[in-house]
């Protein structure tokens, strides 16, 4: 295989005539606030505090930080490599499918319709309801958290449920408009992301003095193996944290001149990541100090509180819709392109690979993922499928990783004629692949039971595989 051939995207050179193709509508810009927007959720809100449980010292606090920035940098030049060999719709599901076999990579498109993607929508459209009703409280909008609350009641659905249902309608619908309309909205949803995760590091900054700090405020972290095991739990949550970059590659078949703009917009995105979370945790420590860090769920919160009083917690919850709500439409626009590869390969149901002639979108894809996560949010049973996956998300991101390996022995040592490669390779692409792996195996230890039946639940796809390749091949 000659290392100048690329994938077309699923609608090109097929011989269908005028069949409604995806559109390059998606430029540097937008990518990089996909980029973005995939990452940064509620998580850097609360998460610095479970780091801070586990390591106690400042330093080492940032640091866990600053080198989980460097396994999603690493990460990110991987996939950017990957995107410039092979740039195809669905990433991930594209570079299984050619590295390997297309029923790993259905296994891993079933994965993420059935539980990661539809799961994760469904639990943070409940917090994105959760934390509008609290922004209107704090806002002393009582007649419309009233006006809310009675709604739900006559929806039998209940307040929060109800306002995450229509979140998650709405998002749909924009989405089967066109990519610029997912685009224009998720790129304005990231933008104020910023600017509000911004205010908090402003405010921390100017308006909160630094933590009076002691010898005897934080007991000094335990020597030896002890250290390091505390470490490797602080990396945990660090890692998740980091998570969702990838996703951006879902919809490489939209982005303008993808060979340039999609790598750039990873490397763009998880460095202006990198750059929040590391102001985020100074802020936090600079303002509360390790123990009191370690001390509260809410570190955000309580630094925001800290420099305004009572206006601290309407800038938080602002921040928290503004970020779910930018999560919950990034997933929208990405993550549909996966099942509708899926589809256009002929296995899975081929109205998934229909492209609407006008909006130049799978529009059945993107209301399946809707519907899914609405039901699912509906059951209330988000929270304990979000325990089932976090194994699976983490043994694909090392699985495509490898791919690199597989590419460049297949296409000779030349690499990709635009000289997007991964820096340090091979040793950067094995630690990141040890890094996700390392993930899986603490989630089995921690919780075997709940990463047992998310691997069941993964593996259920491989008949459902079978099913659909004999369909293809009877056809």
């Amino acid at each position: 295989m000659a290392s100048s051939r690329r994938f077309e995207s699923p609608n090109q050179g097929s011989g269908v005539g005028e069949r409604p193709h995806l559109a390059r509508r998606v430029g540097l810009f937008d990518i990089t606030m996909v980029v973005i927007g995939g990452i940064v959720g509620a998580g850097i809100f609360r998460n610095p505090h479970v780091v801070a449980m586990e390591v106690h010292q400042p330093l080492v606090i940032l640091g866990a930080w600053l080198l989980g920035g460097f396994v999603a940098l690493a990460g990110a030049f991987i996939y950017a490599e990957l995107t410039a060999i092979r740039e195809a719709v669905g990433g991930q599901y594209a570079f299984l499918k050619e590295a390997y076999h297309p029923g790993l990579a259905f296994v891993y498109g079933w994965a993420l319709l059935l539980v990661i993607q539809t799961g994760g929508m469904a639990a943070v459209s409940v917090t994105f309801a959760d934390y509008s009703i609290r922004l209107l409280e704090s806002m002393h909008a009582d007649g419309c958290v009233s006006l809310l609350k009675r709604a739900g009641e006559m929806s039998g659905l209940g307040a929060g449920k109800m306002i995450a249902v229509v979140a998650l309608a709405i998002l749909t619908i924009i989405n089967c408009l066109g990519v610029r309309a997912g685009t224009v909205v998720q790129s304005g949803l990231t933008v104020l992301k910023m600017l509000a995760i911004a205010g908090l590091v402003g405010c921390g900054l100017f308006f909160v003095g630094a933590a009076d700090s002691t010898p005897t405020a934080v007991a000094p972290d335990s020597g030896g193996f002890k250290a390091i095991t505390s470490f490797g739990a602080a990396m945990v949550p660090v890692l998740f944290a980091y998570g969702g970059w990838q996703t951006a590659c879902f919809i490489a078949g939209e982005v303008k001149n993808p060979k340039r703009n999609l790598p750039l917009g990873l490397l763009l995105g998880v460095l202006g990541v990198i750059a929040l979370y590391l102001s985020v945790n100074w802020v936090c420590l600079r303002a509360l100090g390790p123990a009191g860090l370690a001390a509260t769920s809410t570190p955000a919160a309580d630094v925001a509180k800290l420099a305004l009083g009572a206006q601290g917690s309407f800038l938080i919850s602002a921040g928290i819709v503004i970020s779910t709500l930018g999560f919950l439409s990034q997933g929208m626009l990405t993550a549909p392109r996966v099942y509708f590869a899926m589809a256009d390969d002929g296995l899975f149901f081929k109205e998934l690979a229909r492209v609407h002639p006008v909006t130049h979108v799978p529009v059945a894809a993107i209301a399946l993922q809707g519907l899914l996560a609405v039901a699912i949010a509906l059951t209330g049973q988000y929270e304990q499928i979000l325990n089932y996956v976090v194994s699976v998300d983490f043994i694909f991101y090392g699985l495509t990783a490898t791919c690199i390996f597989v590419f460049r022995r297949r296409d000779g040592a030349l690499g990709p004629i635009d000289g997007t490669r991964v820096p340090g390779h091979p040793y950067t692409t094995i630690f990141f692949i040890a890094c996700c792996w390392l993930v899986v195996v603490n989630s089995i230890y921690a919780e075997p039971k709940n990463s047992l039946i998310g691997l069941g639940l993964m593996l259920t796809g491989v008949p459902v595989y079978f099913f659909w390749k004999r369909k293809l091949d009877a056809r």
